[in-house]
């Protein structure tokens, strides 16, 4: 499926954060599974409204470069970038979000993205390439798609006790 990546414009925002809530509306059903009710509560009392305010402060950081997958002039998915944040990963940029609409997934979409988005890693002057992911069920997509592109995992693990 052809599109073209492009700098998000404002008008693109209300369409990034429904095809992210979309798209990542199976990543929360795994979080409630693995988590339990009363974690996942505590963690995620309303996860589309966090996650929707999220995607829409990451749109409109400066800081953070984000460009969507237009298709027949929509939006249909999007990647930010956020460069030398970590003081711990010199030289390194990091993809802080990506996501593409179900409607059009496993179509290479995601791929084009994260090719993307390292080509304006690489003309940012950073040598390492950053991305984080979950390692519940529900990211499994996510991280067979980073493997893809050439990305090595370093699992870490993350513990949760209600209290």
């Amino acid at each position: 499926m052809p599109v073209t990546i492009r700098p998000l414009a404002e008008r693109d925002i209300p369409a990034v954060v429904d095809l992210s809530l979309r798209a990542w509306a199976p990543v929360f059903d795994s979080f409630r599974r693995v988590l339990g009710e009363g974690i996942y509560r505590n963690l995620y009392p309303d996860w589309s409204a966090m996650q929707a305010a999220a995607v829409e402060r990451v749109c409109r950081d400066e800081a953070m470069p984000t460009w969507v997958a237009d298709h027949e002039g929509r939006a249909v998915g999007f990647v930010a970038v956020v460069h030398d944040r970590q003081e711990d990963e010199p030289d390194s940029s990091e993809i802080e979000m990506i996501a593409v609409d179900p409607d059009h997934q496993r179509r290479g979409i995601a791929a084009d993205l994260i090719a993307f988005a390292e080509d304006r890693m690489r003309e940012h002057g950073s040598r390492l390439a950053v991305i984080g992911t979950g390692g519940d069920p529900g990211h499994a997509p996510a991280r067979a798609a980073y493997e893809q592109a050439g990305f090595t995992p370093l699992p870490l693990v993350r513990y949760y006790k209600k209290l």
